[in-house]
């Protein structure tokens, strides 16, 4: 299914001639956190229910309130990643979609994304998921990859999970047979491995050493 197949046009979008009222009552029916504002098939922006909500007389017009809306949406080649952080920096589960014309043609909602995102190959092929971190000066989105796959492994998806000032940490997805030599190999290359594994050998290691010193500390 492509992702342009969740555009969803159900919820009539509003105009600035249209009632705080019929907004009001829009937002009383349904879960939604935004409004889309359209005129002439223009997007002029999305309505948020929390400020709508907050407006006394009802039989004002939208147009009195244009200063509320907030500016975002987005096209019809949006992927999948692009929409999660669309309406996660927006902090809304409603997004407008607008067609190359920059017209408006629909919207997405958030469930139906994440119920895609939860569905896809990345999510449910059998994998290993490796969390590893580097100095962001020594890292190499082709280094990871060349480490993954000279072990015979194959890299379905990475991410960057988490950013500071120094560091730079990427979540892999890993098909592999060999993945406790693909984690030796990143180690050698400098790179911390976050997550655990069970056959990590070098964590056995670790785990040997411990038990020993314990032993040796009680006599």
């Amino acid at each position: 299914m492509k992702i342009n197949d969740f555009i969803l046009k159900e919820i009539k979008a509003l105009t600035l001639s249209s009632s705080v009222k019929s907004a009001q009552d829009l937002c009383k029916d349904l879960p939604i956190t935004h409004i889309p504002v359209v005129e002439n098939g223009k997007l002029i922006g999305c309505l948020p229910e929390s400020d709508i909500q907050t407006i006394e007389n009802k039989n004002r017009v939208l147009s009195e309130y244009a200063y509320l809306l907030d500016h975002f949406y987005t096209d019809e080649n949006a992927s999948i990643l692009d929409l999660i952080a669309l309406f996660a920096d927006n902090d809304s589960n409603l997004i407008p979609v607008l067609n190359k014309n920059m017209n408006y043609i629909g919207y997405y909602e958030l469930s139906d994304i994440l119920d895609a995102f939860a569905d896809s190959p990345f999510l449910h092929n059998e994998s290993d998921t490796l969390i590893i971190d580097k100095n962001k000066n020594d890292y190499s989105m082709s280094q990871v990859a060349q480490i993954v796959e000279t072990n015979k492994g194959k890299l379905l998806g990475a991410y960057v999970s988490s950013e500071s000032m120094e560091n730079i940490e990427l979540t892999l997805k890993i098909a592999s047979d060999e993945i406790n030599e693909i984690i030796q190999t990143f180690r050698r290359y400098d790179y911390n491995v976050i997550t655990q594994h069970k056959n990590d050998f070098y964590l056995e290691e670790l785990k040997d050493r411990a038990a020993y010193l314990r032993k040796y500390l009680d006599m």
